[in-house]
């Protein structure tokens, strides 16, 4: 049985650059990667990097790794760690797919978030069915 599930990075500068290791020494297994968008309570738009890797092996585990709204998003300007992120992406490939998502202080538990995120994503046919 496939069971998928988010690993959640930090925010800063060395994480998204975990998270581009991740991708170019895993391109084989890549599967989609995502920039979604969201706005806090207050309006104030943020950006999560993320990336969905098929299961290693026979376990069957799907891993989707995030860097959840660290970055601070302003209308027609690209952060720098959005950059190096898409640059990572485009060198085996991938085009980051934008998806809009409520911010995850809307929540009462971050696993609730990541729940309404599968939701989201399945039902957009961003990532696989369940087995």
């Amino acid at each position: 049985m496939r069971q998928q599930r988010f690993i959640e990075l930090g925010e800063g500068y060395s994480d998204i650059y975990e998270l581009c290791e991740l991708i170019t020494t895993n391109a084989d297994r890549l599967e989609r990667t995502f920039l979604f968008k969201a706005a806090t309570k207050d309006g104030k738009p943020s950006i999560s990097l993320a990336a969905s890797f098929s299961p290693a092996g026979e376990g069957g585990f799907y891993p989707i790794y995030i860097c959840r709204e660290g970055i601070p998003s302003k209308e027609g300007n690209v952060s720098k760690r959005q950059l190096v992120f898409e640059e990572a992406a485009a060198s085996v490939g991938s085009k980051p797919v934008p998806v809009e998502l409520k911010h995850s202080s809307e929540f009462p538990e971050t696993k609730l978030f990541f729940q309404y995120v599968t939701g989201v994503l399945r039902l957009n046919h961003l990532l696989p069915p369940l087995d």
